[in-house]
């Protein structure tokens, strides 16, 4: 999960190996993780998202 204040988080799952550490800053073209298949997963994919004030929200308003 990135915090990225204002009460908006993103969330990454399925990730197959972490690349960054709880805490650290990372800025947009950072790479932060590799996609998998992990948990209840039918195949590598990344599950991508957006929380405002805890709420999932559809990503497609912070999307180009």
């Amino acid at each position: 999960m990135i915090d990225h204040g204002g009460g908006i988080v993103t969330l990454y799952g399925h990730c197959s190996r972490i690349l960054t550490s709880a805490g650290r800053p990372v800025k947009a073209d950072d790479i932060i993780a590799l996609s998998g298949s992990t948990g209840r997963s039918t195949g590598r994919h990344l599950h991508f998202e957006v929380r405002v004030s805890g709420k999932a929200v559809n990503p497609r308003g912070f999307l180009p």
